[in-house]
């Protein structure tokens, strides 16, 4: 589940007078993990995202600084299609960070090529507490039997609309509301706001997990994809039809209007993202936006689960035990949960999600939201997620856009996306 960040190392200089002591960052390449002759350990953090993740990580870093004074965290962060490119590099290299922000699609990827240290035996140890997790979240990043990934919040897909726009084509989403309600409802956002209704959900691999989830599919099974050419021909002949009739927006109007969103754009009425992205909706645009349910093939199923980003570790660490120690203060401590808030999802331990209550519109929105899908019991274990997912998301992105725009059929899109998923999974 992807968090992408805009602002680069010079912007953020800049913002910060020039100085890099200023965030506690230390210049990229500049020194690595290692110990001190007082017995002071240092390690490495890195992870991707803007310059306010950057800042509220780095106060964090000072708490825990302060609490363990022997150790020491060297950071660094870039946007997100930057820090994979590093990352990749300090992998081949052997030369991978202490401590760094992972997501699920990347798992089994690194797991492979031995990067990921097991984080099993610190919990053993007591270094590493996996109590305290809100709804089974401690489960999310173990792959055959071993714990690769520790929670640091939660996110699920949602709808974000325009409430605005929605009022005056009166349309109220509901739960449990179909995918013929949905789409009824977008043609009425066309038909009184002279918008489409959706910015194209046609690209979003998540999304369309939880389409296949709640028909009893999936997008991946634990070694490839759990759908077949016909099921993603019906999904993208559906979608060409609807950009035709107007009813999703104009791709090229909203490639055109990036960064911003389709929907703060008033290109669309709507579009599906992650919850916690919902706070960017206000900060761009100039009317009022709010989160929807998932649309459902049977009035029940939402196919929904909760995602996370995750802290996990290098397998080539020489200090396993303050890496340990480390992860378990950005999980558990209160003051680190007050200090991020929700910018990486709702915290993921009952702790930190106490002691952050938020107070803006937004934020409440989407603690209610998660709150709602816990208590109504429609959340599901997630789908695995194989080596090469990340590819296969690339590639589901682009080629939608593609047959979206008219460059390819959707018969060429499909065949397409399976030949470079085949190749991905396989290798």
């Amino acid at each position: 589940m992807r968090t992408h960040g805009t602002v680069d190392r010079r912007s953020l200089l800049k913002i910060t007078g020039g100085s890099v002591a200023a965030l506690g960052l230390t210049a990229a390449g500049c020194g690595g993990s290692g110990s001190a002759g007082d017995g002071t350990v240092t390690i490495r953090y890195t992870w991707w995202g803007s310059d306010d993740r950057a800042k509220r990580i780095n106060q964090s870093i000072a708490l825990f600084e302060k609490k363990f004074p022997k150790i020491k965290v060297k950071t660094d962060f870039q946007p997100y299609a930057d820090f994979w490119k590093k990352f990749n590099t300090q992998a081949s290299g052997g030369n991978t960070p202490d401590v760094f922000q992972n997501a699920i699609g990347f798992l089994r990827k690194y797991d492979a090529k031995n990067v990921l240290l097991d984080l099993r035996e610190q919990v053993e140890a007591g270094h590493l507490r996996l109590e305290g997790f809100r709804a089974g979240l401690e489960k999310f990043g173990e792959v055959d039997g071993k714990l690769l990934g520790v929670p640091v919040g939660s996110n699920s897909m949602a709808l974000v609309v325009d409430e605005a726009v929605l009022a005056r084509a009166g349309v109220t989403p509901k739960p449990g509301w179909t995918w013929d309600e949905y789409h009824e409802a977008l043609a009425k956002v066309r038909e009184t706001a002279g918008r489409a209704g959706d910015a194209g959900p046609y690209g979003i691999m998540y999304l369309y997990d939880l389409y296949l989830r709640q028909q009893g599919k999936a997008f991946f099974t634990t070694s490839g994809l759990g759908f077949t050419e016909a099921d993603l021909t019906d999904w993208w002949t559906r979608a060409a039809a609807r950009v035709k009739s107007g009813v999703y927006a104009d791709p090229r109007k909203t490639i055109q209007a990036k960064p911003k969103s389709a929907v703060t754009a008033e290109l669309a009425g709507s579009e599906f993202t992650w919850d916690n992205f919902a706070v960017r909706y206000t900060a761009e645009g100039k009317s009022r936006y709010g989160l929807a349910p998932i649309p459902t093939t049977d009035g029940r199923r939402t196919g929904q689960y909760l995602g996370s980003l995750m802290l996990s570790a290098s397998r080539r660490t020489e200090h396993p035990k303050e890496v340990a120690q480390f992860i378990d203060f950005m999980v558990h401590d209160p003051e680190v949960g007050k200090i991020m808030g929700y910018d990486r999802g709702v915290p993921a331990t009952e702790a930190q999600n106490a002691a952050y209550v938020p107070s803006d519109p937004v934020g409440k929105q989407i603690a209610a939201y998660e709150k709602r899908l816990v208590e109504t019991r429609v959340l599901e274990p997630i789908t695995p997620h194989p080596a090469g997912a990340d590819v296969c998301e690339a590639a589901f992105l682009r080629l939608a856009e593609e047959m979206s725009l008219g460059a390819r059929t959707v018969e060429d899109a499909v065949k397409q996306y399976f030949t470079e998923a085949k190749t991905a999974l396989s290798s």
